[in-house]
C-alpha cells in the first residue's frame, strides 16, 4: 500500500559505516519516532540497505536505499547523497569499493601520522573498533566503510583523548595534527556515478562547507537536490538553502545524519531530528521504481 502521509528522515548511518546501530535498529528507531520512512545513507557503501529493507517490511516503515559518496573539491570534503541507485549494478558497486579503498589509504596515513606523534596505534586496532561495533546480518567486513570515528574510538580507549570532540579537534579534523586527505573523486564525478546507477543525487549538508559558490557549481553541473534540513544547519542556513533550492528547482531533502551515541555524545542528531514530508520520496524515486512511495 502506498504511503501518502507522514515524515521521512533521509540521512542516517549504521554499522555498515561509522554508525553505532545496525540497519535494522535504525528502522526500529524510525518506528519509535513515529516516522513513515527512513533512508540508509552509509559512507561509500550500500551494505546495510538490504537488512534495513527487510526490517522495514516487518514494521511497515518505508526504507529508502541510499549512500553518501565522499568527494573532494578545492581541498574541501564534499558529500553527495545518492538515492534509489541500482545496487545490483556491478559497475556502481565497484566504484563504491574504490572509494572505500581510498578511505583505507586515508586511515593508514592518519595512523602513520599518529604514530609519528608518539601515539601507539595500529590499523588492526582501528579495524577491530569498526568491526566490534556489530555488523548487521547482511554485512560483510569487506563492505564496511571504516573512517575517522573508528580511529577516534581507539584514541578514547587508549586514554589519549577524553571524547570524540577532542579526538577530532586535536588530531582528526581538517587542519588538526594527524589529518590526511588523499586525492578523491570530484563531486561532479559522484553526480555522474549516481545518475549512471539510475539514482538521484543530492548535495549533503551544504552549510558545513562554507563554500556556497562551490555548492552552486555542483548544482549547475547537475545535482538534483540539496539537503536543506540537517541537524547542524541553523535556521538561517535552512532558509538560505530552501531559497537556493527554489531558485534552481531542486528537490529539498532533510535528515538527522544520525550516527548513534558514542560515549554519551550523539552525532549529529537523533533519528527524526530533521525530517521532510514523505511525499519527497516521489520526487527522489526515478520512474523505473514506479509511482508509489
Amino acid at each position: 500500500m502506498a504511503l501518502v502521509k507522514g515524515l521521512a528522515d533521509l540521512h542516517t548511518h549504521t554499522t555498515a559505516s561509522d554508525g553505532m546501530q545496525s540497519p535494522a535498529q535504525n528502522v526500529r528507531l524510525a518506528k519509535e519516532a513515529g516516522l513513515s520512512a527512513i533512508a540508509i545513507t552509509d559512507h561509500d557503501t550500500v551494505a546495510g540497505v538490504d537488512e534495513a529493507i527487510l526490517e522495514g517490511k516487518r514494521l511497515n516503515i518505508t526504507v529508502v536505499p541510499g549512500v553518501e559518496v565522499s568527494t573532494v573539491a578545492d581541498g574541501c570534503d564534499i558529500h553527495i547523497l545518492g538515492y534509489y541507485t541500482n545496487n545490483d549494478d556491478e559497475k556502481w558497486l565497484n566504484r563504491l569499493a574504490s572509494l572505500r579503498d581510498t578511505r583505507s589509504r586515508r586511515n593508514e596515513l592518519i595512523v602513520d601520522k599518529l604514530r609519528g606523534l608518539g601515539i601507539a596505534i595500529t590499523m588492526n586496532e582501528v579495524l577491530a573498533a569498526a568491526h566490534g561495533e556489530g555488523l548487521g546480518d547482511s554485512q560483510r567486513a569487506s563492505e564496511v566503510s571504516v573512517g575517522r570515528p573508528h580511529i577516534a574510538e581507539v584514541l578514547i580507549q587508549k586514554g589519549i583523548v577524553t571524547d570524540m570532540k577532542q579526538a577530532f579537534d586535536v588530531y582528526l579534523a581538517a587542519g588538526a595534527a594527524a589529518y590526511a586527505n588523499p586525492p578523491r573523486v570530484h563531486p561532479f564525478e559522484a553526480v555522474d556515478w549516481i545518475r549512471e546507477a539510475g539514482g538521484t543525487s543530492v548535495i549533503a549538508h551544504p552549510g558545513l562547507y562554507g563554500k556556497d559558490s562551490l555548492v552552486e557549481d555542483i548544482i549547475r553541473y547537475g545535482a538534483q537536490g540539496i539537503e536543506v534540513y540537517h541537524s547542524d544547519h541553523s535556521p538561517d542556513e535552512e532558509h538560505r538553502y530552501a531559497e537556493l533550492a527554489q531558485r534552481h528547482h531542486l528537490i529539498m531533502t532533510g535528515g538527522s545524519d544520525f550516527h548513534g551515541s558514542r560515549h554519551g555524545q550523539v552525532f549529529h542528531g537523533v533519528v527524526g531530528n530533521r525530517t521532510v514530508d514523505v511525499q519527497v520520496l516521489q520526487q527522489l524515486k526515478p520512474p523505473s521504481w514506479g509511482h508509489t512511495v
